[in-house]
């Protein structure tokens, strides 16, 4: 595959970044500036270079269209956006990148069609609020949407739309719903907080994740790996599906660091508050459609990050920024 990428210096993106290379795909990151420091991370030198940039604006739907076309991308991985607390701060920047930027790439998706052969797009959980009083079990993908965020609002906005795409244009897409991502890169957004008690955890520090309750905890290697199979897998029309990881309370989160690294017992703490989002989803059509979808054990992706962030520590590559 060629494939372009908006949103490729993300977490999630400079994962699928990492999949794509190794497998000996072409990528191309589409973004305002290039900015591989989480790429670097998981990636080494010979990899990183085969990972090429392109300057662009992704709600400038001329530019948009220009890096689909000079780069003969036959699929399009589209994880740019801005996160929940951006949106709720400036509402209608969020929409131009989040609304409007995915409008943009399904434009260029649509106008070359016999070229670009599928979209596979972010969603999010947030498309979800909180299950209704009463309610058990996973939430099915496709139950009425009733987000209580602008970040979800326009996720919304953006699978609504991809549907009408392919009933207008023809565009194949696939939208995918991360929860709790976590694991190396995760350094920014609502859910990021679990990934920061690990990395604290690596260099000693105390960290009190500021929420509680249940929470769908995602590996981020196998968010990546969905992505990409989202990209390859046979499939036609236009679906959204929810994704489903490790569905624990933030204690069992906590348990399972200690178990892991038995130092985190006095350095991690966190609040009860859930967040506003159904902490439990059902997978069962996106494993029918795209499936079977593995998933890591949660005590081995708390361990292979914990690994790889004191692996970067000793080696003093370990940015603590985002840890305040």
């Amino acid at each position: 595959m060629k494939v372009l990428m908006t949103g490729g210096y993300g977490c999630i993106g400079s994962w699928a970044a990492k999949r794509l290379v190794e497998a000996g795909h072409e990528v191309w990151i589409y973004d305002l500036v290039e900015d591989p420091h989480r790429l670097d991370l998981i990636l080494d030198a010979e990899g990183r270079a085969k990972v090429r940039f392109l300057a662009g604006d992704v709600a400038d739907r001329a530019a948009v269209r220009q890096a689909v076309e000079s780069t003969e991308a036959t699929h399009i991985l589209h994880l740019a956006g801005l996160q929940a607390p951006t949106c709720r701060a400036d509402p209608i920047r969020g929409a131009m990148v989040n609304v409007i930027g995915t409008l943009a790439v399904f434009e260029a998706a649509a106008d070359l069609r016999e070229q670009v052969a599928r979209v596979v797009y972010a969603s999010s959980a947030a498309v979800h609020g909180p299950p209704e009083e009463g309610s058990n079990g996973p939430l099915a993908d496709r139950i009425r949407l009733a987000p209580l965020t602008h970040y979800g609002a326009f996720k919304v906005c953006n699978e609504l739309n991809a549907r009408v795409y392919w009933l207008d244009r023809g565009v194949v897409s696939v939208g995918l719903r991360p929860w709790t991502v976590y694991g190396v890169g995760r350094d920014f957004g609502m859910t990021s907080e679990p990934t920061k008690a690990i990395k604290s955890v690596a260099v000693g520090r105390p960290y009190r994740i500021s929420y509680g309750g249940y929470q769908d905890l995602q590996y981020v290697g196998d968010v990546a790996d969905t992505f990409i199979r989202g990209l390859e897998a046979p499939f036609e029309g236009a679906e959204a599906f929810n994704l489903r990881g490790a569905v624990e309370p933030i204690e069992a989160f906590v348990e399972t660091l200690v178990q892991v690294v038995p130092a985190a017992g006095p350095l991690v703490s966190h609040g009860d508050k859930q967040l506003p989002i159904a902490p439990s989803l059902d997978d069962s059509r996106l494993q029918a459609a795209l499936g079977p979808i593995p998933r890591t054990s949660l005590r081995r992706g708390i361990a292979e990050t914990y690994e790889r962030f004191a692996t970067l520590h000793r080696e003093g590559r370990l940015d603590l920024s985002d840890l305040g």
